[in-house]
């Protein structure tokens, strides 16, 4: 398949008077406006990757700092090699969440995390080089709507029992006003205030614990370990010793660069997340394709092994992995700007960001409490995207081949089963995937022909996103293509 020639993806052209786009139209990807309002869009791009961004890694036991800094980079090399038409961020994943606590809870290290993480990432380049010489239908193919929405939804809610045994029980109270500080902002926010919810509830959770600390004194509750202790909530001795610019090197709980491990227990168990990063992808070009009315088909190849390149490149440092960003989505449909200028201001700014370990230990430092009241929305929230998958392509759950093998694979998935033998025990996300997948396309073959539509949805040919973001706000120039969560 041989792409557009396209411009360069540094060189663009003013829009208009560079102001604001007039009626009815919108700014290209090859377009900008003004340098001072491209650096303010950039701005508010950073605003809305930041929440989820530095959260994730938290969550994940890796360094915030390095993941922001990684971001950037990635971001960077997406344009770069997208040729500057998909305007995109990639901000850290939220769908390795779930496979990474498997992995932690298994005693599997943080080198052993990123590993898997890094050969993730191969994985994802290998199918972008496929999709790309073959075609954007070989993943309609493999993973139609009926597979990739069960996978995602047996990711999310996978995490559950990590919400109810290690966050949530360190600080119920905290987490409770933080949830509840989430919903509403989330429902009724307006703007970027809507799409910022996350990093709202975390400022205020974080506030309401030093709060707390400070009138009622420390919290006597278990801790990330599960053991009960007298301790503070908000624990800043290591801010101090951190300096302003430097090196993101991380801290004992969440280190930052270092050399990954290989461990086949935990590849086993992060490699299936490359099936949600393929329909995230999926989905962002495409809704980015109908918001500017351009036909990117072209350029999905490029775009999946873009991310596969960066989740790889950060795996391989000890970082996060990445992955495109609805948030910054929401953003382009409010403002009709799709320039990517933008995104490299934005790309700028989130690496100069990573090079404060004075943030980091700031952000390393939220307490259990606050991360308990953010991800019981969070993870719920990941698993129905799986949900929105099927509704949004109308999957076909009265036929038997369509619902057995995802009612299996998912309960496999969220309940954690294993399959015990001599060399050792396959299970959880893993085993729930191969289930889905194989099963699915097994049994689809010994069903009797019931007629043209396969039972994955009239849609099958165009896979709907595991959005990373919240949904574009109402009266906000929501996009045509899917709505923009992590």
């Amino acid at each position: 398949m041989t792409d557009p020639a396209p411009p360069s993806p540094l060189r663009w052209t003013v829009h208009g008077d560079g102001r604001a786009p007039g009626p009815g139209e919108v700014v290209r990807p090859e377009e900008r406006m003004s340098w001072g309002r491209t650096v303010g869009l950039g701005a508010q791009h950073v605003l809305a990757m930041f929440g989820a961004t530095f959260v994730f890694p938290v969550l994940m036991g890796l360094d915030p700092n390095l993941a922001i800094l990684l971001s950037g980079l990635a971001t960077m090399l997406f344009l770069l090699m997208t040729r500057g038409r998909v305007p995109s961020y990639l901000g850290t994943s939220a769908s390795f969440v779930g496979a990474v606590a498997a992995v932690r809870a298994a005693g599997g290290t943080s080198a052993e995390v990123t590993g898997a993480i890094a050969l993730t990432g191969v994985v994802l380049a290998l199918v972008g080089l496929a999709v790309h010489l073959g075609g954007a239908r070989v993943i309609s193919a493999i993973l139609p709507p009926a597979v990739t929405g069960a996978v995602v939804l047996l990711i999310g809610l996978n995490l559950a029992p990590v919400v109810a045994g290690t966050y949530w029980p360190q600080d119920q109270g905290v987490a409770l006003v933080t949830m509840l500080v989430v919903m509403v902002v989330a429902v009724a926010g307006r703007g970027m205030l809507g799409r910022l919810s996350v990093l709202v509830g975390l400022v205020v959770g974080y506030v309401l614990s030093a709060v707390l600390d400070a009138l009622a004194g420390p919290i006597t509750a278990a801790n990330a370990s599960g053991v009960v202790s007298t301790h503070p909530r908000v624990d800043l001795s290591k801010v101090a010793d951190a300096p302003w610019i430097g090196l993101p090197l991380g801290t004992p709980g969440a280190p930052g660069l270092h050399l990954p491990a290989f461990s086949a227990s935990a590849i086993v168990l992060v490699v299936p997340v490359v099936v949600a990063l393929i329909a995230e992808n999926t989905g962002h070009v495409k809704a980015v394709a109908s918001m500017t009315r351009e036909d990117l088909d072209p350029y999905l190849g490029r775009a999946l092994a873009a991310d596969g390149i960066a989740t790889a490149v950060a795996g391989a440092v000890g970082g996060s992995p990445t992955t495109t960003y609805a948030e910054n989505i929401g953003v382009m449909a409010a403002t009709r700007v799709y320039s990517t200028a933008a995104y490299w201001v934005a790309a700028v700014v989130a690496v100069l960001i990573g090079f404060c370990p004075k943030f980091g230990a700031v952000v390393a430092a939220t307490p259990g409490g606050v991360l308990g009241g953010i991800t019981v929305v969070l993870y719920g929230m990941i698993g129905l995207l799986g949900a929105r998958i099927w509704v949004e392509n109308r999957v076909d759950f009265s036929r038997p081949e369509v619902l057995v093998p995802l009612a299996a694979g998912i309960v496999i998935g969220i309940g954690g089963v294993t399959y015990t033998f001599s060399g050792g025990e396959f299970g959880g996300i893993a085993l729930g995937t191969v289930v889905v997948v194989l099963g699915y396309h097994g049994l689809r073959r010994l069903a009797p022909r019931r007629g043209p539509d396969d039972g994955s949805g009239p849609a099958a040919s165009d896979p709907t996103p595991a959005v990373t973001g919240e949904d574009v706000r109402p009266g906000e120039s929501d996009p045509p293509g899917p709505a923009a969560e992590r």
